[in-house]
């Protein structure tokens, strides 16, 4: 009989919290290397740059890949012959884990979990509880899995009952433009076939737990294509059509949009075809680990060589900007695609301070002392605490869709200029924005730490009691983004995709050629 101590269990699942906080699995990177360097598309190339520039950074300085650390996940395989020592349940240890991993001094980590979801909503402070499998099996040891997920890939996550003849292929191939770019590809989309509704979501996340080897399965197609099962020849299948779709890094347009298929399958009622897909983002995070009684799980620290080197070169539609003497005329001159350097003070805020603004102006109290959106940018972000000497920890941006039904409030009613966030926006927003002639710019989601070396000084200026979602100003320098909808209305995230899906197209028809 194995004994597991708790302490061990606490530790280890604390340490490799941590230590995907920072470190990105290495089979993620070589993927992305690969699709950098395959990648056609300028807009795209310099995105995934960013995300794997940021990924060495984080690396570098042991802080995290993205602002958003995820909610987290954790399988557990106890073998048969295991005891745990202590009175405390499996959820207690990995929450216990996790307070520890995410209060850590040295590296804290941003708490985004609420409480009374369809109430209240208030932060648990300490980003527990976890999402916890418990699996037995045969054996003497504990195999765990930890994940953290972040929210903007979580919440683009899909679910169909499919007829038994209905093909699960057109049914990806048909769900993922429906997706947007708010899960911040290329990532990994994982796929649960079978079982029951909540079986079939289960196993789409273990799913992910997978390493990328989808290239290895290529191979295996070329030279056994007879040996090849009915979901490894699914997941080549998927892998093609979602790539061919154009939709690129971002949303940008371009070659790569997903770097792997991941499929978990189980047996199924005659009558149903439960098919779940969720999307892994750009700052994949996961990490396995073996506890056998001798102690903490040891965590292999990757060596920095094997990240790639990657530096941005600026092209000839990159401009730099002085937000502080910024007008409309100036905007005008903006084209969609465009790349920025932004310079000068910004504000930020996101859904609850959005939802608070809303409130205040409408009821005619008006916004506090000291907050001014007129003349301003609007940065949608929830920053990790700064430690050390930062001015602030990893800024990325959060996914700007959700402050969509705000956007025309916010143009109509506070003189706002324009907004900087992740992925696409609707088109009553797009139209809004043409109607306003503001802008819309989005940051690169995954590229957190990279971003926030840009920010030069930091400081609330009102709502500190709602933590990372109080407004901010940044003082910014050199900050990157993508002009995503134009003064005019002109959407990257419609036009890229469509340009590139036609390109991709035509690829394909002179290789079979």
């Amino acid at each position: 009989m194995t004994i597991i101590k708790q302490q061990d269990f606490v530790n280890s699942v604390a340490n490799a919290l941590q230590f995907i906080s920072y470190y990105h699995p290495i089979d993620f990177i070589e993927a992305m290397h690969k699709a950098y360097l395959a990648e056609q598309n300028p807009a795209a190339k310099d995105a995934i740059a960013q995300i794997l520039i940021n990924s060495r950074m984080s690396a570098e300085g042991k802080r995290p890949i993205c602002q958003d650390t995820g909610i987290v996940t954790v399988f557990v395989k106890v073998g048969m012959n295991v005891q745990f020592e202590g009175e405390l349940t499996l959820q207690e240890l990995v929450d216990s884990g996790v307070r520890k991993a995410y209060t850590d001094p040295s590296n804290p980590l941003r708490a985004s979990i609420v409480a009374d979801p369809a109430g209240l909503r208030k932060n648990t402070q300490d980003n527990t509880p976890a999402v916890v499998h418990v699996e037995m099996v045969k054996g003497d040891k504990v195999e765990v899995m930890v994940a953290a997920k972040g929210g903007g890939s979580e919440n683009k996550s899909k679910m169909v009952m499919l007829n038994p003849s209905d093909s699960i292929a057109d049914w990806v191939e048909k769900t993922v433009p429906s997706m947007g770019a708010g899960w911040c590809p290329p990532g990994m989309l994982g796929i649960g076939i079978g079982g029951t509704a909540e079986k079939a979501a289960v196993m789409a996340k273990e799913s992910l737990m997978e390493s990328v080897n989808i290239f290895e399965l290529q191979e295996k197609a070329q030279s056994n294509p007879d040996q090849l099962n009915a979901d490894e020849k699914l997941r080549l299948e998927i892998m093609q059509r979602v790539n061919a779709l154009g939709i690129g890094a971002q949303g940008l347009g371009g070659l790569t949009t997903v770097l792997d298929i991941k499929i978990k399958s189980c047996p199924t009622h005659a009558a149903s075809l439960p098919v779940v897909m969720i999307p892994n983002c750009a700052a994949t995070r996961h990490l396995h680990f073996t506890l056998d009684g001798s102690g903490e799980a040891q965590l292999e620290t990757p060596k920095l060589s094997d990240w790639p080197e990657i530096s941005r070169a600026e092209g000839e539609n990159v401009h730099r900007v002085d937000v502080n003497k910024l007008t409309k005329a100036d905007m005008a001159t903006w084209k969609s695609g465009d790349t920025l350097l932004l310079s000068g003070k910004i504000l930020t805020g996101r859904d609850a301070a959005h939802k608070r603004i809303h409130s205040l102006i409408s009821s005619g109290e008006g916004l506090p002392e000291g907050v001014d959106f007129n003349g301003r940018f609007i940065y949608y972000v929830g920053p990790v605490d700064a430690v050390r000497d930062e001015v602030v920890g990893p800024a990325g941006p959060t996914t700007a869709t959700r402050m969509d039904k705000f956007t025309d409030f916010m143009l109509e009613k506070t003189g706002l200029l324009g907004m900087i966030g992740k992925s696409e926006r609707g088109q009553e927003t797009v139209d809004s924005i043409k109607k306003h002639q503001s802008v819309y710019l989005m940051a690169v989601g995954g590229a957190a730490y990279l971003v926030s070396k840009a920010i030069k000084k930091s400081r609330v200026v009102a709502f500190a009691d709602l933590g990372m979602e109080a407004i901010y100003e940044f003082d910014v320098e050199d900050m990157p983004v993508t002009v995503a909808v134009d003064s005019q209305g002109n959407n990257v995230h419609q036009q890229g995709p469509a340009l590139w899906k036609i390109k991709i197209n035509e690829i394909n028809n002179k290789i079979d050629e």
